[in-house]
């Protein structure tokens, strides 16, 4: 079993690491400029419509980013196989990785798919794109609410995302690749006695 190699995933790493940040980073731009921005808009009426136009032209490169990270992740999972299944932490981490990921997943989707029905609707009063105000529909007003929460869940589980792509950085350190390894085999024995 050799946990510390020489092999390069450089490619791999990039759709990954250029994905997530793209994801991360356009969902919190979203959330925070252009929803934000929408309620400058001086039209009520075609704020709601601003920020779904936005969030329309972001789709493809959202869709890229994530099919990136996706296909990166894969890869550096089949790349680093032996570590995920020898040593100490590694498969925790890449267990709730991959779980926050098809949640964020999911949270993407949901938006997208209220934000098409959003952009369906005719042009409504608003507060903002995902603020509605007295004056907007009830069937408008759902899905404003639907968006509003959506906006920081996904910013909020790809951010997640992040802070364990930096832990599983610091885990291929090798003192931290010998030490689960070590911790991983010791474990082992210790459930064997038992």
């Amino acid at each position: 079993m050799n946990l510390v190699t020489s092999d390069r995933n450089t490619v791999v790493r990039t759709l990954h690491d250029l994905g997530g940040a793209a994801w991360f980073g356009g969902s919190l731009m979203g959330a925070v400029g252009l929803n934000g921005a929408s309620k400058d808009v001086s039209d009520p009426g075609e704020r709601a419509t601003v920020a779904t136009s936005g969030w329309a032209r972001w789709s493809p490169v959202a869709a890229s980013a994530i099919a990136a990270y996706a296909i990166g992740g894969i890869g550096l999972i089949v790349a680093n196989r032996t570590r995920v299944a020898h040593q100490q932490g590694v498969g925790a981490n890449t267990a709730v990785k991959t779980a926050l990921s098809v949640a964020a997943m999911a949270t993407t989707a949901a938006s997208g798919v209220l934000g098409a029905r959003l952009a369906h609707q005719t042009p409504a009063h608003a507060a903002g794109g995902t603020v509605p105000d007295r004056r907007t529909p009830a069937s408008t007003a759902r899905l404003q609410q639907g968006l509003r929460v959506l906006q920081w869940a996904t910013p909020a589980l790809t951010g997640a995302i992040v802070v364990l792509g930096a832990q599983q950085g610091e885990q291929q350190k090798a003192g931290q690749v010998l030490t689960g390894a070590a911790r991983r085999t010791l474990s082992d024995v210790v459930n064997a006695i038992r």
